[in-house]
């Protein structure tokens, strides 16, 4: 909730002041930069994990992927990682930028919680 205040704020003040501008270019240019933060802080605000019984649904800023539990085999935040990245079984990886390490102990708690429903439901099923 916080960055859509702040992101309405912004959006109100710049295009209230845009016709302050003394050239139409000028205006356009408020009422841009606005639109484009307004956008910026949705998305911002829009980044979540959310685990489920079946997977993981991992929002970032510019795209979400579906992650069945068995195509994640482990969690990783490291000292130099922002944010907890996932290994994939496709050989890939995966940031989930809604878990970070500036959260502090937070943070951290998020992603040992996340490592344990991986080890727990990330199993794939032995053939029979």
């Amino acid at each position: 909730m916080g960055l859509l205040a702040v992101g309405g704020t912004l959006f109100v003040g710049f295009t209230a002041h845009a016709p302050l501008a003394t050239l139409a270019a000028n205006r356009w240019s408020f009422v841009g930069f606005a639109v484009c933060v307004a956008l910026l802080l949705w998305r911002l605000g829009g980044v979540h994990a959310k685990p489920s019984s079946r997977g993981l649904l991992v929002r970032n800023l510019v795209a979400t992927r579906r992650l069945a539990w068995p195509e994640v085999l482990a969690v990783h935040m490291t000292v130099d990682d922002p944010w907890v990245v996932l290994d994939l079984a496709d050989g890939g990886t995966l940031a989930v930028m809604a878990i970070q390490r500036a959260d502090g102990e937070r943070g951290m708690r998020e992603a040992r919680r996340l490592a344990h429903l991986v080890r727990t439901l990330g199993e794939a099923p032995d053939p029979a």
